[in-house]
């Protein structure tokens, strides 16, 4: 299983339901449940499915807000050339963190074949 490295308070906007594109410089192929890990905890929060992956233009993504959650007057900078929306689904939030091993260098993604038993039981 892949986890995605998500900052605060996007992450909590997931799990609320509210934030269901993620906005990345880049596409994915990854589809499927992915384990939603908070940027600088070491720990794994719960899980999403990513359904989708899309580029946006710059003005579908300054007309979505409802999906992205980044507000109108934050939205008109974008850090990225490209625009990516990673579509996100059925959030599930853990009713408690699990660790990880947090790999040298990783900023997206980290390969968590060695959490994946302790996943199961969530």
């Amino acid at each position: 299983m892949k986890g995605l490295l998500i900052k605060s308070p996007w992450i909590e906007l997931i799990f609320q339901g509210k934030k269901t594109w993620e906005i990345r410089g880049s596409n994915t192929s990854i589809r499927g449940k992915v384990a939603l890990i908070k940027s600088g905890t070491s720990h794994i929060f719960g899980t999403v499915d990513v359904v989708d992956s899309k580029r946006l233009t710059i003005d579908e993504y300054e007309k979505s807000e409802r999906f992205h959650c980044v507000p109108g007057k934050n939205s008109f900078h974008v850090p990225y050339k490209r625009i990516h929306a990673w579509v996100l689904e059925n959030p599930q939030r853990f009713k408690e963190p699990v660790p990880y091993q947090h790999p040298q260098g990783a900023v997206i993604w980290v390969n968590l074949k060695d959490t994946k038993e302790k996943l199961r039981c969530y």
